[in-house]
């Protein structure tokens, strides 16, 4: 299988159709929806859905009680399945067909020339402009389970109990409902999404009144969030007779809740919408989901009823198809500026919350914080500052310290003093060089007597310099240490351990990733949080190069047990907005390497395609190649799986501030700290090619 196919990485194209129709014109329709079929095939969609009543038309009334007319529809289907053997997508029309001497409205399931199952109706309305109980009848009243079809002695299984199973892509399972099936209290796709079923597809008709394509977004939308799956919906266009009511052709898909697509309403002429359906996300939030499973339980009579029916949708062999899925780049920021502004102001509020909330229960109204002038201690102070506001507490209650070492600069050290002076925070200066350098001495380091040997003691001695006397410090003014570091160096174990940056007493930052953190002071600049002064080092923090300043910038002496001079942290543990996409993807829903790495290349791989965060200037959009992306997801994998566990299994409290997940033991995440990235470097280096 290609690695550039979507079908090599769970991913299926559906299609929802809204074909025009000319009532009481069966061959004409089938004509339609043939035509429609063959542009979904020629696309690598494995699914098509038409409207409900599709080949007979739906506003017909009692012209569906004509033996002319159902023996056209039967034709009609003839026509459509043997028109299906050359078109590679599953294919389902809506049709009045007779059945046990009455007329079910049925959807007809059509897959490479064969029909594979027949789905009658189950709630037929029969109120207001409805009057579906004069024509037929509802599934329930069926007493057998098979049809017959086209005057052949083959049937073929006829119910609302149908699953179709595609046997080369196990995540897809399909279940077909009809109009007013979703309406209803208990919709049947819930009873096919437990017995798993992943896509759920929806024919109806559904004529227009004001109001109701809102209605039907929120019906479609709930149902695909509940159920946790893809969800199709397509509604009748052009043609049906407007003798008493009118038609928008709405067609719709969600998933787990998301909208995909949706087709441009009271169009002049047919439409066709497409979406490429995550069904590894799907089947991941269902595992996850203990409630699901417990559904299932509790259901568990009706749903060993429901019938499976096999199939191979024979696209993975020798096909390749592009992802036409928008991924973003950036997946814990959305693009959308309102979007991200809404994001970044609930993000903060969730911070401060958990903060004043443990100030109040420890009733310590002090805190204490070390302010190095970058990204994530400069948020935190922020943070602190508004935490102590909502308290009515005064602002010099927040007591900050800049603790400039041996590789400390005068830009970050002097946003530090500049910070902390606009906030109006108690601003201290503790040089940590003297004590650092007598350490070092006491260990015999090199470094104490200035040879350039700038090894991890050497850094981990200035981290932990810094990180005792805050703990110190809160210790002798009554304060709370207050931690800074952010989700992804936890997912990376770039922090120091123990008496180092790792530990504190409160953490704000633990499940908030770098890349939002950049978006949030951003934010914070955009709506003047707190005044011109601030808003001015914030700009400036925003420019800093992303660094621990642990290394001096000048060049090892030969022989030395490190070559790192001021090695900034992207250049060791990656770019970190490529180590944030990698991390959503592998911690939110357990995607495997190689799928990860798809993702990354159809995001990443080219500058110029989609769109960016227009908080981000041209100069820093990036480009990764295939092997760039590769190397370091192997980075992040080692890091991740192997390395860094025993950090997080250590970390101090902190508030869950988004869906993308926790690192926190007590929360998403528990994980063997002596654990091995084998497995998933493996699959990296089998499945992902360096180039394509």
């Amino acid at each position: 299988m290609s690695f550039g196919s979507l079908y090599s990485h769970g991913f299926a194209r559906v299609a929802a159709a809204v074909p025009h129709v000319r009532i009481g014109d069966p061959a004409f329709n089938a004509d339609r929806t043939l035509a429609l079929a063959g542009e979904a095939s020629e696309t690598g969609a494995a699914l098509v859905i038409f409207p409900e009543l599709g080949i007979s038309g739906y506003s017909i009334d009692d012209l569906l009680h004509q033996t002319a007319l159902l023996d056209g529809v039967v034709d009609g289907i003839e026509r459509i399945v043997a028109g299906s053997t050359s078109l590679e997508p599953v294919i389902v029309v809506g049709a009045p067909l007779r059945f046990e001497y009455g007329v079910f409205n049925t959807a007809v399931v059509i897959h490479r020339g064969s029909v594979l199952g027949v789905v009658p109706k189950s709630y037929l309305p029969e109120y207001r402009e409805f009057y579906e109980k004069r024509q037929f009848r509802a599934a329930r009243d069926a007493v057998g389970d098979r049809i017959r079809l086209f005057g052949s002695s083959e049937e073929v299984p006829f119910g609302a109990d149908l699953l179709f199973a595609a046997g080369d892509l196990p995540a897809f399972v399909l279940h077909v409902e009809i109009c007013e099936d979703l309406w209803v209290p208990i919709p049947p796709s819930t009873y096919g999404a437990l017995a798993g079923a992943t896509v759920l597809a929806n024919l109806s008709a559904s004529n227009i009144t004001i109001g109701k394509a809102g209605f039907r977004r929120e019906l479609c939308a709930s149902q695909s969030a509940r159920t946790i799956a893809g969800y199709l919906y397509t509604a009748a266009g052009m043609g049906e007779s407007t003798t008493d009511l009118a038609w928008d052709g709405q067609a719709l898909i969600y998933e787990n809740g998301d909208l995909l697509a949706e087709s441009e309403r009271f169009a002049t002429g047919e439409r066709l919408i497409f979406a490429d359906l995550d069904l590894d996300r799907i089947i991941s939030d269902r595992a996850s989901t203990s409630s699901y499973g417990d559904s299932i339980h509790d259901h568990r009579r009706p749903l060993s009823r429901v019938r499976r029916i096999a199939l191979d949708l024979g696209l993975l062999e020798g096909t390749v198809v592009p992802l036409r899925r928008r991924v973003e780049r950036f997946p814990y920021v959305p693009a959308d500026p309102a979007s991200r502004n809404a994001r970044c102001e609930e993000v903060y509020r969730i911070q401060v919350r958990g903060l004043e909330t443990r100030l109040q229960a420890t009733g310590i109204e002090k805190i204490v914080i070390g302010v190095s002038g970058g990204l994530d201690s400069t948020h935190a102070l922020i943070v602190a500052a508004r935490a102590v506001d909502r308290l009515r507490l005064p602002r010099e209650n927040v007591l900050a310290y800049t603790m400039p070492g041996f590789a400390t600069s005068d830009h970050t050290l002097g946003n530090a003093h500049r910070l902390m002076l606009a906030l109006g925070v108690s601003a201290s200066e503790l040089d940590i060089r003297p004590a650092a350098t007598r350490m070092l001495r006491d260990l015999g380091h090199p470094a104490a007597d200035g040879e350039a040997v700038y090894d991890v003691t050497f850094e981990n001695v200035q981290a932990g310099e810094r990180t005792s006397h805050l703990f110190r410090l809160a210790n002798y003014h009554g304060a709370l240490v207050l931690g800074t570091g952010d989700l992804s160096e936890l997912a990376l174990g770039w922090a120091t351990y123990g008496v180092g940056d790792q530990m504190s007493h409160y953490h704000v930052n633990a499940s908030v990733p770098k890349t939002l953190i950049q978006f949030l002071l951003r934010w914070a600049i955009d709506t003047d949080q707190f005044g011109a002064g601030v808003d001015e080092v914030l700009a400036s923090v925003l420019e800093t190069e992303i660094s621990p300043e642990l290394v001096p910038r000048q060049e090892g002496r030969a022989g030395s047990k490190s070559n790192r001079p001021g090695a900034d942290s992207e250049s060791v543990v990656g770019p970190y907005e490529i180590q944030d996409f990698f991390l959503y993807y592998t911690v939110r829903f357990g995607y495997s390497p190689s799928k990860v790495a798809y993702l990354a290349q159809h995001a990443w791989a080219d500058r110029s395609a989609g769109s960016w965060p227009d908080l981000i200037p041209d100069e820093r959009r990036n480009e990764y190649t295939l092997g760039e992306l590769k190397h370091w997801l192997g980075v992040f994998l080692e890091r991740f799986f192997h390395t860094s566990q025993f950090k997080r299994s250590a970390m101090p409290n902190a508030p869950k501030v988004g869906s993308g997940g926790s690192l926190s033991p007590r929360g998403d995440w528990r994980a063997p700290s002596d654990g091995s990235a084998t497995t998933w470097l493996d699959e990296l280096r089998d499945r992902v090619p360096d180039e394509i």
